[in-house]
């Protein structure tokens, strides 16, 4: 993990990319919010969880930052004299397999373009569930449940969180409304 921490811009505020649970839990301090999006990125559940949302026996799904399309979520505007503590928040929290890579990526706001620390999935790793089809996507979004809830929990709470910020991400809306129908 220590050749993949990033480095912060000495005695600046930086921003963070929230996508999921950053956007409704960030547990680090922060100063300003903005409505961001990332290009040649899209939202989605392809990482295994065995821990949050899921189990090793039976794992559920989680969301990762993947190639290709767009991504809007939120950028947390970090305090510099909080930088080195909120970095090891965010690494002890997204980094804990090492299933995503930590890069600096352009974040359009309506301010103008900020650098933001995103956690972006890495395809080669052994939690990358890229290939699934969509109704086992659908499955394990039902069958996960680990410390911190359900996953179809996790789902919700990021579906209502982009409706709330007037965000509209069709395919986890269809997922959301699939799994409610499988669930009655």
């Amino acid at each position: 993990m220590a050749a993949r921490r990033l480095s912060l811009p000495p005695r600046q505020d930086f921003w963070v990319f929230g996508y999921g649970s950053l956007m409704w839990h960030p547990g680090f301090p922060h100063v300003e919010v903005r409505i961001a999006r990332l290009n040649g990125l899209h939202r989605r559940f392809c990482v295994f969880s065995h821990r949050y949302r899921g189990t090793p026996r039976l794992p559920g799904l989680v969301l990762g930052l993947d190639r290709g399309g767009s991504c809007r979520g939120l950028a947390f505007r970090v305090p510099a004299a909080e930088g080195e503590a909120v970095l090891d928040y965010l690494y002890e929290r997204e980094m804990i397999t090492g299933v995503y890579l930590p890069s600096w990526r352009a974040a359009k706001t309506d301010q103008g373009v900020v650098p933001a620390i995103t956690f972006v999935v890495d395809r080669a790793h052994p939690q990358y569930a890229g290939g699934l089809p969509h109704d086992r996507i659908v499955e394990m979004i039902l069958q996960g449940r680990g410390d911190r809830g359900p996953c179809v929990e996790y789902l919700e709470n990021t579906v209502h969180h982009l409706q709330a910020l007037g965000l509209r991400d069709r395919a986890l809306e269809r997922l959301l409304s699939e799994a409610r129908v499988r669930r009655g």
